[in-house]
């Protein structure tokens, strides 16, 4: 770290902790898509139903807290839902 007044580095210690909080989120978020997917994949619809529940809750929320652009999280509920419903016909 190249500046080492009192603001620089409060500054380093809160981007440290909000890194490793948005690691922690996107972890999350990936998590979620893969349980998705793989219910999808089994053909299990009901489960698909209650994951994609879950997923839209929380990209809905990283999108309200900044951690992933609006458009981003538009695009992956997009993208869920429509796989779903393709599975379901």
């Amino acid at each position: 770290m190249a500046k080492r007044t009192k603001s620089a580095l409060k500054a380093n210690r809160q981007n440290i902790k909000r890194r490793a909080h948005n690691r922690q989120m996107r972890s999350t978020l990936r998590s979620a898509l893969k349980s998705i997917r793989a219910s999808l994949d089994a053909k299990d619809l009901t489960g698909a139903k209650a994951a994609l529940r879950r997923t839209v809750s929380i990209v809905d929320k990283m999108a309200t807290k900044g951690i992933i652009h609006r458009n981003t999280a538009a695009r992956y509920k997009s993208r869920i839902a429509g796989r779903l419903t393709k599975t379901a016909v």
